[in-house]
């Protein structure tokens, strides 16, 4: 067993398995995808401390509890279509990608989306889309989507994004209010979406997903 595969069981171990994430499919994903691959080369020895991962920009990877109870949340099955919006240097992607059918990740830093698809196509996997693109547009014409991942944080969701999640479809995103932020989950019906809120999280905002000042006279 090689230090990095040891690294990814005591993860498991002793980060997700501790914050009640039990199922088998995230489990099984977190133990067989490398996290040293997908961030940058300085990091990899800190690739499974219980913490995120800077990845320059104001962007950065979740700690792996984050990123486990946003899976659970969201629950993607071996049948579902997922959009990703932000890739994280494609780790994420690469969860997603082993849990369900097909992924389309969206991505407007063009190093983050080089890196994640150097390392996507390294590791071979081959149902994974990445689309680069301003990520509030999302990627309306591979939709609509089983389920939108977001494992960043946002203020707003604009209507653009979840026209594009099927009806009966999750979205999970982390919302944040100044320095605090909760993880919630969306569920689709009726054209709209009602969210709960499933755990106390924090995460950088990602690009265009701030609220818009409004102006009052």
């Amino acid at each position: 067993m090689s230090d990095f595969t040891q690294r990814r069981v005591t993860m498991v171990d002793t980060q997700v398995r501790p914050s009640d994430v039990t199922q088998f499919p995230i489990l099984d994903a977190m133990l067989n995808v490398p996290r040293e691959v997908y961030v940058p080369d300085a990091q990899r020895d800190l690739a499974y401390v219980d913490g995120p991962i800077d990845l320059g920009d104001g962007r950065q990877l979740l700690d792996p509890r984050a990123i486990a109870k946003l899976l659970e949340a969201l629950s993607p099955t071996p049948t579902d279509l997922v959009l990703e919006i932000g890739v994280n240097g494609g780790y994420t992607t690469a969860l997603l990608a082993h849990m369900s059918e097909a992924v389309v990740a969206v991505e407007e830093d063009d190093a983050l989306a080089k890196d994640a698809q150097a390392a996507l196509s390294d590791q071979g996997v081959d149902n994974a889309a990445l689309i680069t693109g301003p990520l509030v547009a999302g990627s309306a014409k591979h939709g609509p989507f089983d389920a939108i991942a977001m494992f960043g944080g946002v203020e707003d969701i604009p209507v653009e994004i979840t026209d594009q999640l099927k009806d009966g479809g999750k979205i999970a995103a982390i919302f944040m209010d100044g320095p605090l932020g909760e993880a919630r989950i969306g569920f689709k019906s009726d054209g709209r979406v009602s969210w709960r809120m499933v755990f106390n999280a924090t995460a950088p905002i990602l690009p265009g997903f701030a609220k818009v000042p409004s102006f009052e006279f």
